[in-house]
């Protein structure tokens, strides 16, 4: 049967980031979740990854027999051909609505940087994003490792200097807007958080 991942009980995103560590190590495993919504999640990852997938459900939790395919779809990792990914965060919480579940949404994006490819080439703060990287922030770690991996961290010094964060930067650099501009203007894609 090869490996088995037992997600259930974990909150999104953990499902998605277990399953996909297993995809490094073999090419069947079994994955167990206790809600539709981990279920959803690993499937569209799985068959991102180019494994096949059937769904068991055994005393209320899913069982996802996972099987990679020899000549499946797989999700290209390699950088664009036109330049670097540059993710811009604009914002401390992610999408609109209540802030408290803007913050944790953003927290979980973050965490899941360290097990997605590709990665972004270089991750810009700006606006109330910036306080992200300030420490005392609850992803600061994850920035750090993620600047360890070679992953470039630019954050507003306009907007750290507006929230009084410039002697608190814990993770990055502090950059300017022709510096924010001439990376987002020389990216192969932009993504916007």
């Amino acid at each position: 049967m090869g490996m088995v991942v037992d997600a259930r009980g974990l909150d999104c995103p953990q499902p998605v980031i277990l399953t996909n560590k297993a995809f490094d190590e073999v090419d069947e495993l079994v994955t167990i979740v206790d809600n539709e919504v981990a279920r959803e999640n690993v499937i569209k990852l799985a068959r991102t990854k180019g494994f096949s997938v059937e769904v068991e459900e055994k005393e209320g939790d899913f069982h996802l027999h996972l099987t990679r395919e020899s000549c499946g779809m797989q999700v290209d990792a390699g950088q664009p051909a036109s330049g670097p990914t540059v993710l811009l965060i604009a914002s401390d919480g992610m999408g609109r609505g209540s802030d408290e579940l803007g913050r944790k949404l953003m927290t979980a994006f973050v965490q899941v940087l360290h097990d997605i490819t590709p990665q972004p080439n270089t991750i810009i703060f700006v606006n109330s994003g910036v306080k992200l990287v300030a420490d005392g922030s609850q992803i600061i770690e994850d920035l750090r490792a993620l600047e360890e991996n070679g992953i470039e961290l630019l954050a507003c010094g306009t907007c750290l200097g507006y929230y009084d964060l410039k002697e608190k930067v814990g993770a990055g650099k502090i950059s300017n807007m022709f510096e924010i501009a001439s990376s987002l203007f020389g990216a192969g894609k932009i993504i916007n958080s």
